[in-house]
């Protein structure tokens, strides 16, 4: 007889609800009360974000999902515009971690006179921006640490196209988090930097090329600060013109 026979499915969903989303998936094939356990609501939504239906409410076209599973997975593979479009809201596959991008538009960049914004068939977004004058770059962006995962670490990365992959790689980047909250042990508007340089892009899975700007941790004590990246590059301008920018993701390592 199977011994998993003698399981209600409830302690079997609260078993793998303790897993991760892998190894959840995987004990399907242990026995068919797994299986079935595997499927429920009951483990999904504990593996995804407690503030997700908030987070999804706010999508600029409506989900359409059978179960919680198939909520998961789509967002694994198919990020969603939220916030009026300003950025894309999906999850790490490993383990559910929130990852966002915050698109060109809402990026300060550096001589906006110098770039176009333009819709582009392989982005995410309603519009890309494109170096159309050669110069010197400074793309900066922010994002709110409150709607990130907390006690994970994050890599901020420039996703864009450039004909050169080693166009960027002279470039210095800089990741800072600003406290606007006055703490025991803490001054006001402190400010924890990480600088870096000499990073070379990597081609990604969706067409676009990433890279790094820099690591940061999203403890649970940073609800009101920011996370403030930029990337700044005053070398070889010619080999920058025709740069396209899609955005600056945050995604958990």
């Amino acid at each position: 007889m199977d011994p998993f026979a003698r399981l209600p499915e409830g302690c079997i969903s609260e078993i793998l609800s303790l897993t991760s989303p892998p190894d959840a998936s995987r004990s399907s094939i242990v026995s068919k009360e797994f299986k079935s356990a595997v499927e429920s609501d009951a483990v999904w939504e504990r593996f995804l974000p407690c503030d997700c239906p908030d987070i999804i409410s706010k999508s600029v076209s409506p989900l359409k999902y059978a179960t919680k599973k198939d909520l998961y997975f789509h967002l694994c593979h198919s990020p969603v515009l939220v916030d009026g479009g300003k950025m894309s809201f999906s999850l790490n596959k490993i383990d559910g971690k929130k990852c966002f991008m915050v698109g060109a538009r809402q990026l300060l960049i550096s001589w906006k006179g110098c770039w176009d914004f333009i819709p582009h068939s392989k982005s995410r977004f309603a519009e890309v921006a494109k170096l159309r004058s050669i110069g010197w770059i400074h793309i900066q962006g922010r994002i709110k640490a409150r709607i990130l995962s907390k006690n994970a670490t994050y890599t901020a990365y420039l996703v864009f196209w450039l004909e050169k992959i080693d166009g960027l790689n002279s470039s210095n980047t800089v990741v800072r988090f600003i406290d606007n909250v006055i703490r025991k042990d803490r001054t006001a508007n402190e400010q924890r930097v990480s600088r870096e340089s000499g990073k070379m892009a990597k081609m990604r899975d969706d067409g676009w090329m990433e890279i790094e700007m820099g690591k940061f941790y999203n403890d649970d004590e940073d609800d009101d600060g920011e996370i403030e990246v930029w990337l700044i590059e005053i070398n070889n301008p010619h080999e920058k013109f025709g740069l396209m920018v899609e955005g600056i993701e945050f995604r958990p390592i």
